[in-house]
């Protein structure tokens, strides 16, 4: 089923804007330009900009492996920046990809990586910007087949779901072939969506409706005769195979020159507030011979590298990547142990590291599953400053499940201690709000009120105000309300999406389309409640989760 428009850049794209993009282009190694012509084409979208999308392993390594294919043709797709947004709508211009700067409804298949919930007004912007219907029922055949993958389709669609006629609940690397061999064998759209039955972990939204009671909770998902009543979640097994890594090497980036290799996906450690370790279950480690292959192709253009993982010291290997000489390594979030603090003796010259307390007493981190110790954070600390970094990154989280002023005292009172043990080097927290994620004990908990998570924040910025060598940043509550609304939201969610394209603030959004955002974010749900995300098979027991939910909540 190849209908592809093979039409490119013309007069109806703005001058201006095809600079900007020639520019990007330019300062680019990798980019892949193909001949449209009998091939599969495919805009593939990340809904936010250049910067923030070039950064993402996921959509690049998306990218390189559908180009890859012979017979597919994959082109880049990201929201215009607020300052050419305007330019888009002066010239009347259509959102264009960037390699052969064709509008959007000129691709068969248009494919969006979503991986962070608040990206989903952009999503609505971007389809406005190209001129395509938003809802999947106001699109005929002749639109291109719009489907989405990444992190948010794992674990709850449904907030968007109304806007995509296929959404991935799984691991591209594992599906996205067999998808696409489908597609080819597939006379029209009609047999695409009954052929893709076949597959696992493919969703079809418009195959399934769903009734809620007076109180607004979810009484009955009806799906066709032929739908199958779960979607079990794809994931690739060996991931020593996966075909997914930086494609574009690029100044332009969080990363700048540097190529990112996925060691491990998954983690072991299960704190109950953590989506990414239930989704990426089991958890998975590449082994040392795929890496170091990653590495010695990634040499001929940059010898600076990020490895990427969400429990770097617990990769049996690391030690021995980390000796390879030649490159600059870079590392994510370490857990707090010596361990970590010897990774960074391997690197020399590396300025900053971060480490996640996440609660500032014990109590709390027993709460959450959070299995360091105060001696363990200390004593990391203290040999992450021996070791001659600049900088000690703290994350931390307020509005945790049972937390009291008590325990944000204790994150307080733990950073005076870190501070405490030398004078050398920056000390930053970054404090984000509790955002209740599908898949984890805390799905049924509610978000603490704005008023208090202020009050909190407060006494923390407060309580450190007079100490020298620490800084303070946070998230903006307003905008972790916004992501707990998508994170815990069914299709009605929707509504508001579709809101924000002429009403920007969120909240007022809502209250047009006439949705009750209290009813997902500080309502507490009970165990026999349809969740909007019960139709996927994690492979995680519904019952499981709700005890350790109730054990958290013991006191003590």
């Amino acid at each position: 089923m190849v209908n592809s428009h093979v039409e490119c850049v013309g007069d109806d794209v703005s001058r201006r804007l095809k600079e900007k993009i020639d520019s990007l282009l330019s300062k680019e190694k990798g980019t892949v330009h193909k001949d449209p012509g009998g091939r599969v084409n495919i805009a593939l979208v990340y809904p936010n900009t250049y910067h923030v999308g070039m950064s993402n392993l996921g959509f690049q390594g998306i990218y390189g492996f559908l180009n890859n294919m012979r017979d597919v043709v994959c082109e880049r797709v990201f929201l215009p920046e607020d300052k050419d947004v305007g330019e888009y709508v002066r010239t009347h211009t259509k959102l264009f990809s960037m390699e052969s700067k064709r509008p959007l409804d000129r691709f068969d298949i248009v494919a969006f990586s979503v991986s962070f919930e608040n990206d989903y007004p952009n999503i609505a912007k971007i389809f406005e910007l190209s001129g395509l219907p938003l809802r999947s029922s106001g699109r005929d055949y002749g639109y291109p087949l719009i489907i989405m993958g990444g992190v948010c389709a794992f674990f709850n669609p449904e907030p968007v779901a109304d806007f995509f006629d296929i959404i991935f609940i799984g691991e591209a690397d594992e599906m996205l072939a067999e998808f696409l061999n489908c597609y080819k064998s597939s006379g029209n759209r009609a047999e695409v969506f009954n052929n893709s039955l076949n597959i696992k972990g493919l969703y079809i939204p418009c195959f399934y409706s769903l009734s809620y009671d007076a109180e607004g909770k979810i009484v009955e998902r009806r799906k066709t005769e032929d739908a199958p009543e779960n979607i079990k979640k794809r994931h690739l097994k060996d991931i020593s195979e996966s075909k997914i890594r930086t494609s574009i090497i690029t100044s332009e980036t969080e990363f700048t020159e540097m190529v990112l290799i996925e060691a491990m996906r998954g983690c072991p450690w299960n704190c109950r507030f953590c989506v990414a370790c239930k989704i990426y279950n089991p958890p998975r480690k590449k082994n040392l011979q795929a890496v170091k292959n990653e590495i010695q192709m990634a040499l001929s253009g940059t010898k600076r590298i990020g490895l990427i993982g969400p429990s770097l010291s617990d990769y049996p290997y690391v030690k021995d990547v980390l000796k390879i000489p030649g490159v600059y390594f870079s590392i994510t979030s370490l857990r707090a142990s010596a361990k970590s603090a010897e990774l960074v003796s391997l690197m020399k010259g590396h300025r900053s590291v971060s480490i996640a307390p996440e609660a500032g007493t014990v109590r709390l981190r027993k709460v959450i599953n959070k299995r360091i110790t105060e001696e363990d954070i200390l004593e990391t600390s203290e040999l992450l400053f021996a070791e001659g970094i600049e900088t000690l990154r703290l994350y931390f989280m307020v509005g945790l499940p049972t937390e009291t002023r008590e325990d944000i005292k204790g994150i307080v009172d733990l950073v005076k201690k870190i501070r405490d043990i030398t004078a050398k080097g920056n000390i930053t927290l970054s404090i984000s709000t509790f955002v209740p994620k599908p898949f984890t004990p805390f799905q049924w908990h509610s978000m603490e009120k704005p008023f208090e998570i202020k009050e909190r924040l407060k006494v923390i910025k407060k309580g450190l105000l007079s100490i020298k060598g620490i800084k303070v940043f946070h998230d903006v509550p307003k905008f972790a309300y916004m992501q707990g609304v998508f994170s815990m939201g069914d299709r009605r969610v929707s509504e508001i999406i579709e809101a924000m394209s002429g009403i920007q603030e969120w909240m007022k959004a809502a209250e047009a389309a006439g949705i009750d955002k209290d009813f997902y974010i500080f309502r507490k749900k009970e165990f026999n409640e349809i969740l909007p995300w019960d139709f996927i098979d994690m492979g995680i027991s519904k019952q499981k989760l709700w005890d350790e939910y109730q054990e958290a909540l013991l006191p003590g």
